[in-house]
């Protein structure tokens, strides 16, 4: 005789609609179909005392760089380290690939690549760049979650900014079809005005992208957004400078988001030494006072979601011409680490674990339209869990971390929560390095009620 469930997890603690409370969680074909207090029949995995069952994270900000750029990350690599870290959704950003991701014909080029290595869930960001305007419809219509801008130059010569008239009209032309446009918002003018310090000093390098390079980009954003109606989404903000206008603008209704990462909530500019070019992202880590800012914006609304921004290069890129920041690559590769890392620093300023799981996985979710299947436990929900342990230590050690270069800001650092275990659908996700690929491939929902 069959039993009723595939699967039976039971939790002393599992965190249910914002509260930890002793659950059975039934998963049948891969969805959870009860939550109970008491005993359910079926195959049992039970969690430790220490650990507490929370959804899987949706991590919408990674860059896994395959195809063309594979030598710094790639499909395989990134999955296994996003379960490693409790991430069971992923959202790849169009570009450090090539080709990127600003064609139909590129997104399947990217999909069939995905598709034969993922461990874990992955959906598709598009890219809004000046040559593919005009054309973005079917790149919605193919499924990518939104389209990606640069209002300054992204670093690639193969994805082009958006000047402001451009910007203009990416905005008018997403609002003719309900999509997302999500930015990279610092000014060209501003950087070019403080261009030029060079050098191994990392204050330097701050004040080589300042405060008001993301102010007047977020500005001319939040302009279009008012102009067009159109959905727009403020990607890794940085500066606290910024908020303002953030706050004003959704106090007017406009339809703005805003996403930070677990670098700038975690690591300040006071801690970094000259040199050290593993720190180098754009824009900059910045000061304590502003993460601290951060932090508050979280808590007051203002700031929706933490994503991580996983952007690794090769070793030799991001420690190349001796810790000179303005020659370095820059990114922070943080895909494993960051509910470690954020659940360590709210631990510390007393901020639970609930609060937590909503800016890194309920949130996130719902950004991107899959907040009916995703970020969160309950019934009907894909059975998408993991088993964390919030005060279990550890010690990141850069080698040992299943990304694919050995380079990370968070080396050294201790860090308290592990995810022992990680669920996908309700099968227990391989990730080791010959892992099966179970993860699937997911279109932006047309209707998230139905998603799944």
């Amino acid at each position: 005789m069959s039993t009723p469930f595939d699967l039976v997890i039971h939790a002393r603690r599992a965190l249910i609609d914002g509260e930890s409370r002793e659950a059975w969680i039934g998963v049948s074909d891969g969805v959870i179909t009860e939550i109970a207090p008491h005993p359910l029949e079926g195959p049992l995995a039970t969690l430790a005392d220490d650990e507490i069952l929370i959804p899987g994270l949706v991590d919408t900000h990674v860059h896994v760089n395959e195809p063309g750029r594979t030598a710094w990350e790639g499909f395989a690599s990134a999955t296994r380290a996003a379960a490693a870290g409790g991430v069971t959704t992923i959202v790849d950003m169009p570009l450090n690939s090539i080709p990127a991701t600003t064609t139909v014909e590129a997104l399947a080029t990217k999909r069939a690549v995905a598709a034969a290595k993922s461990v874990i869930d992955v959906g598709f960001w598009g890219g809004a760049v000046p040559e593919n305007l005009g054309t973005l419809r079917e790149l919605h219509d193919a499924g990518v979650f939104g389209f990606k801008a640069f209002l300054a130059p992204s670093g690639v010569d193969e994805f082009g900014h958006l000047d402001a008239a451009q910007l203009e009209r990416a905005l008018d032309e997403i609002a003719g079809f309900g999509g997302l446009l999500i930015v990279h918002a610092e000014d060209p003018g501003v950087l070019d005005a403080h261009a030029g310090a060079g050098g191994r000093h990392y204050a330097d390098f701050v004040d080589s992208r300042p405060d008001a390079a993301e102010v007047t980009a977020i500005e001319r954003v939040i302009a279009g957004v008012r102009r067009t109606g159109a959905r727009a989404h403020i990607l890794h903000l940085s500066s606290a400078a910024a908020l303002p206008a953030i706050r004003a603008a959704r106090a007017e209704g406009l339809p703005l988001t805003v996403e930070t990462c677990p670098h700038y909530l975690t690591i300040s500019a006071e801690q970094i030494d000259d040199g050290a070019t593993q720190f180098k992202c754009c824009p900059p880590i910045r000061d304590e006072s502003n993460r601290d800012a951060l932090w508050q914006a979280l808590l007051d609304g203002d700031i929706d979601i933490i994503v991580t921004d996983h952007s690794p290069s090769t070793a030799d890129l991001k420690f190349a011409h001796d810790g000179d920041f303005a020659l370095a690559w820059g990114g922070i590769a943080g895909l494993q680490l960051g509910l470690a890392a954020i659940s360590t620093e709210a631990g510390r300023r007393g901020i639970p674990l609930a609060r937590v799981i909503e800016w890194m996985s309920t949130r996130p979710a719902a950004l991107v339209g899959l907040g009916a299947s995703r970020g969160s436990i309950r019934v009907g929900a894909v059975a998408d869990l993991v088993a964390f342990a919030p005060g279990a230590s550890f010690t990141v050690h850069a080698a040992e971390l299943l990304h694919k270069n050995p380079v990370t800001a968070f080396d050294g650092r201790e860090l308290r929560g592990i995810a022992r275990r990680t669920w996908l659908r309700g099968t227990l996700v391989d990730v080791g390095a010959d892992a099966p690929p179970r993860g699937i491939l997911l279109d932006r929902p047309t209707d998230p009620s139905h998603q799944r």
